[in-house]
């Protein structure tokens, strides 16, 4: 009986050994995955000039589809170890070694990769009081975001309240009524101009920017609702080019990226997209309201000036309360600071970093032996990050920032866009001249086909996205 009891225990000691090897190769399987992806991301980086690694690390690690959770908690491996080393009872045993020496190999290889999370703004839950991102709470003001989001919001109003009148307007003024399209479509190209000059402005302000949009488009709006009675198609195009001159949608979106906390910067981007398709629903549905016509000391007011005068209004309103509510991020002063101490030791690591992302795509992803990165100089990697960041001086280093995927997301963006636009810019025409539809019913069309922009950007963006791949 005691022989039996022995074997018996012997067998139990050998079933609890192998399940020991199996959890080393377990252990070693995700060290192994671990360790290639830190220097995957490392030598991308290198190679191409650009920090994906943020990008990549910031997108994946709390995605409920992706894999990199396996890399980034191993909590439970570890309990498991901790489990299996108190059942094991035998010191000194080779397998004990083995999961012990796995487990430590483990937490040094993904130590980097947390490091890593941390440098891309993934809060944890145990997140001291004292760090970076409550003093972001401190400094951070809600009505600045607000009066960013209500921007956005009467930017696309203004844009789309003259779509279902452009037509008539044209006619008046002797035009065709396919000249709508370019009414509708100068704003537009203006815009790209406006863009280049208010990314540049927002290295170093936010409030002059928005002031200077305010005045612009009041400007704008106001030679819009004033060309009727000048009888000019000159004065109304000026005007929609104002319209787009003062385009601050670079300023709105670079806001909430650096001036919003963490843990909100997911509300108000979503609140940009929602500001964005709800101005984009009120602007031909407010213009179905404005269906009147009076006269006020020779200027005239009707569904064709209306548009220009309301929205004149609403600029001049918003300018006032930009004025008296809004208040400059404190990072300001401190990069001014900082700026005047590197005054006489002037960098070209941005540009240069911008400049190998293209040759990057032409040489080899792996180096050769001499050439391979120490796997100890990730304290290099704050640095590098932050030249990394650093805004785009001209359209050619913009353009080599762009990887391949990139280019080809903003290609079908462009098309998109396109379709859009036509659909809009000539639907008064088309629905007038096939079906007879009055400014009120074109009115209601747009209005609606706006309110789909949200419900569709949900599905897509919550369901559909995690079905399938991007591509």
């Amino acid at each position: 009986m005691q022989q039996v009891d022995t074997s018996r225990v012997f067998q139990l000691r050998e079933d609890y050994r192998e399940v020991g090897r199996d959890l080393v190769k377990l252990l070693r399987f995700v060290d192994m995955n671990a360790t290639g992806l830190r220097k995957i991301l490392k030598k991308f980086d290198k190679r191409f000039g650009y920090k994906f690694t943020d990008y990549y690390v910031t997108t994946r690690s709390n995605h409920p589809y992706s894999q990199l959770q396996q890399v980034f908690k191993q909590v439970q491996l570890i309990s498991i170890s901790a489990t299996y080393h108190a059942l094991l009872l035998i010191q000194g045993d080779p397998i004990i070694d083995q999961v012990n020496h796995a487990v430590q190999k483990l937490t040094h290889a993904t130590s980097f990769m947390q490091y890593l999370g941390q440098h891309a703004l993934i809060v944890q839950d145990d997140t001291p009081s004292g760090s970076e991102d409550n003093v972001d709470d401190e400094s951070y003001h809600f009505m600045s975001l607000m009066l960013n989001l209500v921007n956005t919001f009467l930017y696309m109003v203004n844009t789309y309240i003259i779509v279902p009148t452009a037509d008539d307007y044209s006619v008046s003024l002797g035009a065709a009524a396919t000249v709508c399209g370019i009414i509708i479509g100068s704003m537009a190209v203006a815009q790209v101009f406006s863009s280049v000059y208010f990314s540049a402005w927002s290295n170093r302000s936010y409030f002059r920017p928005l002031v200077f949009s305010s005045i612009m488009l009041f400007s704008g709006n106001l030679l819009y609702a004033l060309a009727y009675d000048l009888n000019s198609l000159t004065v109304l195009l000026i005007g929609r080019i104002l319209c787009g001159l003062g385009s601050a949608r670079a300023v709105n979106r670079r806001y909430i990226s650096d001036c919003v906390p963490l843990k909100i910067r997911l509300q108000a981007s979503a609140g940009f997209v929602s500001a964005s398709a709800l101005g984009m629903a009120c602007g031909p549905g407010l213009a179905g309201f404005l269906q009147t016509k009076f006269t006020i000391y020779s200027l005239t007011f009707n569904q064709s000036t209306l548009p220009g005068w309301v929205m004149s209004i609403a600029w001049l309103l918003y300018l006032v309360w930009l004025w008296f509510s809004f208040k400059e991020p404190e990072h300001f002063a401190k990069a001014a600071a900082e700026a005047a101490a590197r005054t006489s030791q002037p960098s070209e690591s941005g540009h240069q970093e911008s400049a190998n992302l293209e040759e990057g795509l032409a040489q080899p992803l792996l180096l050769g032996s001499e050439e391979r990165l120490d796997d100890n100089s990730e304290d290099n990697d704050d640095e590098d990050a932050k030249s990394s960041h650093e805004p785009a001086t001209s359209f050619a280093s913009a353009y080599k920032l762009l990887t391949p995927s990139v280019k080809v997301q903003l290609l079908i963006y462009f098309m998109l866009k396109y379709a859009m636009e036509i659909l809009l810019s000539e639907s008064s025409v088309v629905t007038t001249y096939y079906f007879n539809w009055d400014t009120s019913a074109v009115a209601i069309f747009l209005a609606i086909l706006g309110l789909t922009v949200l419900p569709v950007n949900a599905i897509v963006g919550s369901y559909v996205t995690n079905w399938f791949e991007d591509r």
